[in-house]
């Protein structure tokens, strides 16, 4: 026993059992190194874990370092580098979502229940989730467009919160869902008809919210569990719900009775079978003892019956040929008077354009890819009566009375008033119970009647415009042919006063925050032209309609307002003189104003960030006049773009960081509109340059050309 033993004992300590051993090590060890998680989820916790205020409860998570899948951070499950699943439910996580879930592309089960998270839910969600379960937080706004791009979600839950508005018609491609939880939220509007896609979905929960309308539009689903109680519904329960195993509908205004059965002649709703429609057209149509009794007709009258059917198909037949003959001479003479329309719109068509721009900017926008609508705004909403269906959505906004509206203004006196626009004065609203608000008063000249016929539509779509980066409109009246807006007030002024009277006002922007206020703007943008449908083009984007808050959050103003454009003279006189640096190239010459246009100007403020000059200076020498032409040339070059950068910033920036500020700018201002980005492609260069510069933050400076603070970049990553 002891030889064998000792036999072993040597075998074990032999050169080649060594070499074999350390060599399994080694590769054990090479094993762990290649399963570092991936840089990009990585990044994407990082800046997820801040957001949510860097709590102590996610234990192993870190801010700027760290291995998620190597160091097993809490709640995070990993195959191979990628992350794919992040499990935190109930753990009193507060702050927000953050803006970088989107990088997660291989993250499967997101569940962040039971926490009090608050803020929005981001536009953009990873791709590839299959179970989204953000229920019982503090969350507000609408569901984000980016969940109609999840075709393998299986399961939605998001009761619980608080969020509101219409259900945007995004479900269409979500077949795979199978349930949905909407529940104990304020949800309004109507079931969004891409709710019938969803084939899948066996259980739906949308109970205490504000619903209205039909239902009819779940009808065909598969469902086995429905909840619809305490919402607003109205029509019958459809003869479809007998079948649900598990319906729960009272708490709404629904009709007495079963619902009524289809008309005939017409095509069932889905899931009454044809067999039964078919035998109610049976039921009214001549059978078989109607077949027979014209044969027996044909025995006893062959003769009779052939002669009258010979006469009336000869009639029939002639009388077809007299209406062909009318309906061609018709048609020729409406061609003759069609052509000499078009031939008169040709030589007329500048001229029109240019008096009235929104009519071609109507048509420029039509081949933008459409988006599910969270709402119903835009210049193609408010084309000339007859041209295009108006809304009739109901008005989410409150409506003042003139005489609140003059006691909170002391009568519109000169002491309140804050600002004026091409549309009117805005004045500064002090309300009884301490609430301050913008009032903008527009000048009835400066409403032309079919815009006045327009005006409460107008105010209807523009409220239901819901962004952080957007200032919200609150209210208005109509009270004695008054046009009146009541916006959210945001006390610490604009952009434009910031950048080019900071002296006077003691107050300065440094470069977190210019870039802050790049980014939320971008982001309204987005907003705008690719989550609303249709797409809401700003046409008045500047400087002087970002107001900033206290923190420098930018909130972009006049937003839906193009839909009320001054008439021609005033426009002529006032707006477009002030936005004539900030306009495209093809609208000053044109008329022609698109989504694109917006990013030009969007370009144009960016430029005044980075340099602090105003777009157009008549002040300064002939050749820098025009900020624009001055600065384009120089974009790519970073001596000459050293010396361009606003004095007042004290050379307190990186380098890097500029030079890539500088080339989003470049792409922005390209005069060819074809060439320039969409917001969203801005958006994301934005968050990039943001976090490469926080990369720098943990590195030496020695890289930066110019100096910089560090504390500046700590304040902008906690910004977000």
């Amino acid at each position: 026993m002891m030889g064998k033993t000792s036999k072993f004992s040597y075998s074990f300590t032999s050169p080649y059992v060594f070499f074999f051993t350390v060599t399994a090590l080694i590769f054990v060890c090479g094993s762990l190194v290649e399963a570092t998680t991936d840089p990009a989820d990585v990044r994407a916790l990082q800046v997820f874990y801040t957001s949510l205020n860097s709590p102590s409860q996610l234990s192993g998570w870190k801010s700027d370092s760290g291995d998620p899948c190597g160091e097993s951070w809490k709640g995070i499950t990993c195959e191979g580098s990628s992350v794919v699943a992040i499990q935190v439910s109930g753990l009193g996580l507060t702050g927000t979502l953050g803006y970088l879930l989107s990088d997660l592309f291989n993250l499967k089960t997101l569940d962040l229940s039971d926490n009090t998270i608050h803020d929005s839910i981001p536009y953009q969600l990873p791709p590839n989730l299959t179970t989204l379960n953000l229920a019982k937080n503090n969350l507000t706004g609408n569901l984000p467009y980016s969940i109609s791009l999840m075709t393998s979600l299986i399961y939605l839950n998001v009761s619980q919160n608080s969020l509101s508005q219409p259900i945007g018609d995004i479900l269409a491609n979500l077949q795979a869902v199978s349930l949905m939880d909407l529940s104990f939220n304020n949800f309004a509007g109507d079931l969004p008809n891409s709710f019938s896609s969803m084939s899948n979905l066996s259980s739906l929960y949308v109970q205490s919210n504000e619903l209205t309308g039909s239902i009819n539009v779940l009808a065909g689903l598969p469902l086995t569990n429905l909840n619809i109680a305490n919402n607003h519904f109205t029509g019958w329960i459809p003869w479809e719900f007998k079948s649900i195993p598990n319906l729960i509908s009272d708490g709404n205004s629904f009709d007495n009775g079963p619902a009524p059965p289809p008309p005939p002649y017409t095509s069932p709703p889905p899931g009454i079978s044809h067999d039964k429609h078919n035998r109610t057209r049976g039921d009214g149509s001549d059978g078989g003892g109607s077949h027979s009794s014209q044969q027996k007709k044909l025995k006893v009258g062959p003769i009779i019956g052939i002669v009258v059917g010979s006469i009336v198909v000869l009639v029939c037949a002639m009388l077809a040929l007299v209406f062909c003959f009318r309906r061609f001479s018709k048609d020729k003479q409406e061609d003759e008077r069609s052509s000499r329309d078009f031939l008169g719109a040709l030589s007329l068509g500048a001229d029109k354009e240019v008096q009235d721009p929104r009519i071609k900017s109507t048509a420029t926008t039509t081949d933008l890819k459409p988006l599910p609508a969270e709402i119903l705004m835009g210049e193609r909403g408010f084309g000339k009566p007859g041209s295009v269906k108006r809304t009739s959505s109901p008005i989410t906004a409150t409506s003042y009375t003139i005489a609140s509206l003059q006691t909170a203004t002391n009568s519109f006196g000169q002491e309140c008033l804050i600002g004026e626009g091409s549309l009117g004065r805005v004045y500064r609203a002090e309300f009884p119970n301490e609430k301050i608000l913008a009032v903008k008063k527009i000048d009835s000249a400066a409403l032309s009647l079919q815009e006045d016929d327009y005006f409460v539509e107008a105010v209807s779509n523009m409220s239901r415009l819901r962004h952080p980066n957007i200032v919200t409109l609150v209210g208005y009246s109509t009270e004695h042919g008054q046009h009146i807006l009541v916006y959210e007030y945001i006390g610490n002024g604009n952009l434009h006063d910031m950048l080019h009277f900071g002296d006077d006002s003691g107050k300065s922007l440094p470069w977190n925050a210019r870039v802050k206020v790049a980014l939320g703007t971008a982001r309204a943008l987005e907003y705008l032209h690719e989550v609303c449908l249709p797409s809401v083009v700003h046409r008045n984007f500047k400087s002087a309609n970002i107001l900033l808050d206290e923190q420098f959050n930018p909130h972009l103003s006049d937003c839906g307002l193009a839909a009320l454009t001054p008439n021609t003279e005033r426009q002529v006189s006032t707006q477009m003189v002030a936005s004539f640096g900030y306009s495209a190239p093809e609208f000053a010459m044109s008329g022609i104003y698109t989504v694109k246009s917006d990013v030009y100007s969007f370009g144009v403020v960016m430029l005044e960030l980075l340099t602090g000059r105003k777009p157009l200076d008549n002040s300064r020498p002939r050749t820098e006049q025009s900020l624009v032409r001055w600065a384009t040339p120089q974009l790519h070059d970073i001596d000459a773009l050293s010396r361009m950068v606003d004095p007042a910033l004290d050379g307190m920036y990186p380098a890097k960081s500029l030079s890539r500020f500088a080339d989003i700018i470049a792409l922005c201002v390209q005069p060819e509109p074809e060439f320039r980005p969409p917001v969203s492609e801005v958006v994301q260069a934005l968050i990039r340059l943001m976090q490469r510069a926080s990369v720098v933050k943990r590195r030496s400076n020695e890289e930066s050309a110019f100096p910089y603070k560090l504390s500046d970049y700590e304040a902008i990553e906690k910004s977000f």
